[in-house]
């Protein structure tokens, strides 16, 4: 019986390639017939249907390589008992805006403007420098900082305005701080350059700090909620934290090139 099997299977295949080679036919349909025959070889073991799949090949697989991945769109809504998305996201977009805030102060010429994200260290607390002190434009190259309504902050602000990085150096006249600004020299543009890498960095930092505790949150989850869902929860997060972190990079492109010149 065997033999016989065995024999017809034969058949059956020179029957089928007389087929192809009379139709023509494209190779998707060998797949079909192939399955007719599936039984039989079974039995007798004469067809291998693998000689009729398309196999990937080295080309069609390098093909494949360096095309960016699907990106992944979660509603927030339907994961909000996992975490809060969108919580996650002004997290994220607070780095950027302090970034920002940074970068203002980095200026060629520097303005009056450039000293209020300066936090002074008081004994009641912080505080920006604008809040407590009045700052104005004596001249192109001095700035007042008139600290009349809060005196006893006086060194307390002059010492962060050393120490902001900016290479101040302030100089106390009573309850008036006064600040030279430096001249652009390249040295100078090389060193807001630095500090523009440095700041970049922190946020860099900052940004990763929330993307480890967003995932953090979202596994906390894993009892209650299949892992696949854990796992799109997080590309999600990673997607959001390689978005943010390419603006950080424009940002720092742009400002190295308005320092640089």
């Amino acid at each position: 019986m065997a033999v016989v099997l065995r024999n017809l299977c034969m058949l059956q295949r020179t029957w089928y390639r007389s087929l192809l080679s009379v139709t023509r036919s494209p190779p998707e349909s060998s797949v079909s017939w192939s399955g007719l025959f599936q039984n039989c070889c079974r039995q007798c073991g004469a067809l291998q249907l693998n000689q009729y799949r398309h196999l990937a090949t080295k080309k069609n697989k390098a093909k494949g390589k360096g095309h960016p991945h699907a990106r992944v769109s979660i509603n927030s809504a339907l994961v909000e008992e996992i975490i809060n998305l969108q919580e996650v996201a002004e997290e994220m977009s607070a780095v950027i805006k302090n970034l920002e805030d940074y970068n203002k102060s980095l200026n060629i010429r520097t303005s009056p403007g450039a000293l209020d994200h300066i936090v002074v260290v008081t004994k009641d607390g912080k505080f920006p420098l604008n809040q407590i002190g009045q700052i104005s434009m004596k001249s192109p190259l001095l700035i007042l900082v008139n600290m009349s309504s809060f005196p006893e902050a006086t060194e307390s602000a002059s010492i962060a305005i050393r120490e902001s990085g900016m290479n101040l150096n302030p100089e106390v006249d009573g309850t008036v701080i006064k600040v030279p600004i430096p001249k652009v020299t390249r040295e100078h543009r090389e060193h807001l350059a630095k500090l523009a890498k440095q700041f970049t960095n922190k946020a860099k930092e900052s940004l990763r700090k929330v993307r480890t505790n967003a995932i953090s949150e979202a596994k906390k989850s894993k009892a209650s909620v299949s892992e696949d869902t854990i796992k799109l929860i997080e590309k999600q997060i990673q997607q959001m934290t390689d978005d943010f972190s390419l603006e950080i990079e424009k940002q720092l492109t742009a400002k190295t090139k308005e320092l640089l010149g």
